[in-house]
């Protein structure tokens, strides 16, 4: 069955993209639900910041202790561990009749993301005819981003217009999941050489000397844009809610995924503007959708928080896919996946220490105005990053 698939062009490479872009759904499932868990748990603002956030540890756990498993053991295993995983989420928010279920199945999904990040990204490269061409690169990335998006969309959908809400959307990731299983034992190992997993080290976030100067704006317009998926993924329906008065689900999970597809066309730009043009036009782009995302919240408009996702999902795609490769190619080979590491560790960060920010300011002044304090300090960050960028030798040229 290896030696089948293995010898059908593209599918292969397509079918790994479908079984990542399934594990990575899961991720961003519970988000047009926490309005639900609120009201069928009664707890705070807070407490969905935080349980989203447990989330970017489970990520960052992972990453640090065995993001280098794959390389290893090979492939398939780690990427069956991280299915597993995702099940096992799923199954804790299926019995989430308290808050622990909650913080369990967050920690759950962030092991099943740190586990698939760096190695579905790889299989996914490995399985293209020709390893490694810009298109496989693409693939890896629009099932990660897409399989973002459609977690919210579909958990949107069956919540409005299907019954048992905070149900049915698991047991359908759990039905794709299996199938995801069975996909993924038909495909073949793309690890040649597997070792034991107790030859797996820790990875330790390294930043040599001469990738400093590079890392600093790619730090923090990737810091930037994942902050500001972490707001979107966690407040935002709160706010449509409270101040909007959208209370449909499927618009809410619809909002979230449009920031998540449009950093896909974001990050599909890139090979035509090129990676130096790139880093600062994110850079822009974030700044402008953090600025629609201030003047939404301060006028209470929907249409303007429908282009704060388009565009800051955008920014998002511009800014992070040219500052990997910017920062992978300034690295030394024999340091290359530690500094990688350290910017995913960087990148996850912000995914979660601002929400939690956001969630301890809106219980003293409130969601509007603790969603204007994000704000204003993730504008300075970036926009500090993007005067670097320009005034640095070379400015932005290709």
């Amino acid at each position: 069955m290896d030696g089948g698939l293995a010898r059908r062009g593209w599918l292969p490479c397509y079918i790994g993209g479908a079984v990542f872009a399934v594990c990575m759904a899961g991720t961003t499932l519970p988000t047009p639900l926490y309005s639900l868990y609120q009201d069928e748990l009664g707890f705070s603002e807070l407490t969905v910041t935080v349980v989203y956030a447990v989330y970017a540890f489970g990520v960052i756990g992972v990453l640090l202790l065995a993001g280098n498993a794959s390389d290893a053991v090979g492939r398939r295993p780690v990427l069956l561990w991280g299915l597993g995983c995702a099940a096992a989420s799923a199954v804790c928010f299926l019995c989430a009749t308290a808050l622990g279920w909650l913080f369990a199945g967050r920690l759950l999904s962030g092991l099943s993301a740190g586990l698939f990040t760096g190695a579905a990204t790889a299989y996914v490269m490995e399985l293209a005819p020709g390893k490694g061409s810009p298109r496989a690169a693409f693939v890896a990335t629009a099932a990660n981003m897409g399989g973002l998006g459609c977690g919210p969309l579909l958990a949107g959908l069956l919540a409005q217009y299907a019954p048992w809400p905070l149900h049915l959307p698991f047991v359908v990731h759990l039905v794709l999941l299996a199938a995801s299983a069975l996909l993924l034992f038909a495909l073949p190992e793309t690890v040649s050489e597997r070792r034991p997993f107790k030859t797996v080290r820790p990875q330790r976030p390294g930043l040599p000397p001469e990738v400093r100067a590079v890392f600093r704006p790619a730090a923090l317009a990737s810091f930037v844009g994942f902050a500001l998926f972490g707001v979107f993924t966690s407040v935002s329906p709160a706010f449509l809610a409270q101040f909007l008065d959208v209370d449909n689900h499927a618009v809410s999970g619809l909002i979230v995924a449009l920031a998540f597809f449009a950093s896909i066309a974001g990050q599909s730009a890139v090979g035509r503007i090129g990676e130096r043009r790139s880093l600062p036009l994110g850079c822009a782009g974030l700044l402008g959708g953090l600025a629609l995302l201030a003047c939404a919240l301060w006028w209470h408009l929907l249409p303007l928080v429908v282009l704060s996702a388009l565009l800051g999902g955008a920014g998002q795609g511009l800014a992070f896919r040219a500052a990997l490769a910017q920062v992978a190619a300034a690295s030394p080979a024999r340091h290359r996946a530690a500094v990688i590491s350290t910017l995913f560790v960087v990148a996850y960060t912000g995914i979660s220490l601002p929400v939690i920010g956001v969630g301890v300011l809106s219980g003293h002044i409130g969601l509007q105005d603790a969603g204007l304090v994000f704000i204003a300090c993730m504008a300075v960050l970036v926009a500090y990053a993007g005067v670097y960028l320009l005034r640095r030798p070379g400015g932005v040229r290709t």
